[in-house]
């Protein structure tokens, strides 16, 4: 069949913010008109399921929220329950049988009853909706949050739906990730296992609105302009090109002051806490507080070009590994988009590159289906190993007993003169400050993807080929020799940069590059520059993400950052490269590059351009170590 492709522009938007203002429903009405989904083409859902129920399920407070029930036709015994709690209407084109039960299809065969749910406040749910609800105070008896909606959810179903086996599980992806993680919080014994798919985990350090405490621009202002306005009070969208949109929009002291005006909530909290505070570590996605002593199965999902939320499903399965004494946390890591691995059909290529396995599918049916039939229908066995990875460069499936996994050999690529990279050190013969440099002009940034830049091109752009920046002066490039063996990297891979700047204020941007040859077969792939990985760290955070601290103009100073885990093979014949730069735009907004106590309210005249140096000496080797793998 053909799957529904979720619209663009929505997963183009922040993960964890995919919900629409209430009441909504013509708002959503709106929205599917613009960027509908495609047709389903030969699934009778009406030949599946019964006629739904479609009810109100009451909360502890008296609030009710609206669910929609659907049980299948040809029933032979008690069946598990499949819920979903969504911000994104559980029936959002207000038929009878919901376009969201095509996500369900590896499910079918097997037999669940699926249950979808509107949040309070969203839709034809009441209640008010509270965007990423804090959790409750525990001391607090009559407090409310999405853990407690999902208890008083599960129970309300196994007491009154008919032929259901007493056993619940829950997955989402996205917000829905997050909401997964909250049903585990304080969790009703009938929760049986949990997917949380693409989680948000900390909003300040590694998913949505910053990385490393640089704020994601265009990500975060659209997000804040579509879900927190009415479509009759967005701004005009100025040009098509999002590069000379947000170039144009200037700092951004001016979005308040001559665009929005205060009238959106969230951009004002982005304003009001630049710093890491209690808002970003509770209040905005922040889960690690809350994970301690969960005890529900999980599988946790990510795609390594997940451009929203890379770095939370990581960090979540990481904490919950604490508390895993018996094996129940299960991960997995492949080539795909935001929610590529159900909102794809296939999944075999990514842009240029055809992946030789149909990943999205193979996920779903030999992943996906089988880990919640062992949970809920004590059926089969649980997967091969408790971490599973795509291989990228090499393309191929890996099975690791954790992850990290051990056994993996730090090695050290440092950058020498000549625009060498290399494994070997700098020789101590090397001039103690010896440094490669370039001038960063915040007029005129560093595109994060070829121009022009615009959603249709959003979900994909980590693995773009990067020859559209290399030769730009202000990216240095430094590169290996051909490799005369191939070897792979398994695990997290850190920058370790030593850098001067001439101003107050610099981001510094580190990319690792799988450089393919010119002679290969693949004439698309021929030359190409494809980023393993890469990231952004904002420089007056590198002591604290509370307290930003001015940097020391000239001063030689050490930055250690990670670029993300990864599983990837270098190929024999292929080259590395590395590039380093401070503009990312504007999927980073632009740094002032000199001190100013608040980003958001920096003014024209703040905007310099700067000299940054990157040092290359045996006394300051800037490195990246990458784990390599024996196997």
């Amino acid at each position: 069949m053909t799957r529904p492709r979720f619209p663009s522009f929505l997963l183009a938007l922040p993960a964890a913010l995919l919900a629409l203002p209430s009441p909504a429903p013509a708002y959503a009405q709106e929205l599917m008109t613009r960027y509908p989904y495609e047709d389903r083409a030969d699934l009778d859902l009406a030949a599946i399921f019964e006629p739904k129920w479609d009810v109100m399920i009451p909360m502890r407070d008296g609030v009710r929220l609206h669910t929609e029930i659907y049980i299948p036709r040809d029933r032979t015994e008690p069946l598990p329950i499949m819920l979903e709690r969504t911000p994104y209407y559980a029936n959002p084109q207000d038929q009878e049988y919901s376009i969201r039960l095509d996500w369900y299809e590896e499910f079918f065969d097997e037999g669940y009853i699926f249950v979808l749910q509107d949040l309070r406040g969203r839709y034809e749910s009441e209640g008010e909706f509270v965007t990423l609800r804090p959790n409750r105070d525990p001391d607090d008896a009559d407090a409310i949050d999405e853990s407690t909606d999902f208890y008083d959810t599960i129970e309300w179903l196994v007491n009154n739906v008919p032929a259901n086996n007493g056993r619940v599980g829950t997955w989402g992806i996205s917000y829905g990730g997050f909401l997964a993680t909250r049903a585990m919080v304080d969790p009703h014994p009938a929760l049986a296992a949990v997917s949380p798919q693409a989680t948000c985990a900390d909003m300040f350090v590694g998913d949505d609105f910053h990385h490393n405490g640089a704020f994601r621009l265009h990500y975060a202002y659209e997000a804040a302009v579509r879900f927190e306005m009415p479509p009759e009070e967005w701004p005009p969208e100025g040009d098509w090109d999002k590069y000379s949109r947000y170039l144009k929009m200037g700092p951004l002291s001016r979005v308040n002051r001559e665009i929005l005006h205060g009238r959106s909530r969230m951009w004002n909290d982005f304003v009001a806490h630049p710093n890491m505070d209690e808002y970003w570590e509770t209040e905005m996605c922040g889960v690690f507080p809350f994970l301690q002593g969960m005890t529900v199965p999980a599988l946790h999902v990510t795609g390594w070009y997940d451009a929203e939320d890379f770095y939370g499903p990581i960090e979540v399965y990481r904490q919950l590994e604490a508390d895993d004494a018996d094996n129940e946390n299960f991960l997995v890591l492949g080539p795909w988009r935001h929610g590529g691995w159900t909102f794809d059909e296939v999944g075999r290529r990514v842009l240029d590159f055809d992946l030789v396995h149909e990943t999205a599918r193979h996920f779903r049916y030999e992943i996906h289906a089988p880990w919640f039939a062992y949970w809920l229908k004590d059926k089969g066995s649980l997967p091969a190993a408790e971490a599973i990875t795509f291989r990228t460069g090499s393309n191929e499936w890996k099975h690791y007993e954790s992850w990290p996994p051990e056994g993996m050999e730090p090695r050290n690529l440092h950058l020498r003169a000549d625009g060498i990279v290399s494994f070997d050190p700098p020789p101590a013969t090397a001039a103690e400050t010896a440094y490669d440099e370039y001038v960063s002009d915040p007029d005129n940034p560093v595109p994060f993807q070829h121009r022009p830049i615009h959603y249709d091109r959003w979900h994909l752009w980590q693995a773009e080929d990067q020859r559209f920046v290399d030769g730009r002066p202000d990216v240095l490039t430094w590169e290996s020799e051909p490799l005369a063996d191939g070897f792979s990297i398994t695990g997290d891979i850190m920058a370790n940069l030593f850098a001067s700047t001439s101003g107050g204020g610099a981001d510094w941007i580190v990319k690792l590059i799988d450089v393919y040859p010119e002679d290969h077969p693949d004439p698309a792939l021929r030359g190409y520059q494809y980023m393993v990985a890469g990231e952004v760290f904002r420089a007056r955070f590198r002591n604290s993400f509370r307290i930003p601290e001015p940097v020391v103009p000239n001063e030689i100073t050490e930055y250690s950052f990670s670029l993300h885990h990864r599983d990837h093979h270098f190929q024999a014949g292929h080259r590395i490269m590395v590039h380093v730069q401070s503009t990312w735009f504007p999927v980073i907004d632009r740094n002032p590059q000199s001190w100013v106590p608040n980003i958001f309210e920096a003014v024209e005249s703040d905007f310099r351009k700067a000299t940054q140096r990157v040092y290359r000496s045996a006394a300051h080797p800037t490195h990246i170590t990458v784990m390599v793998n024996p196997g």
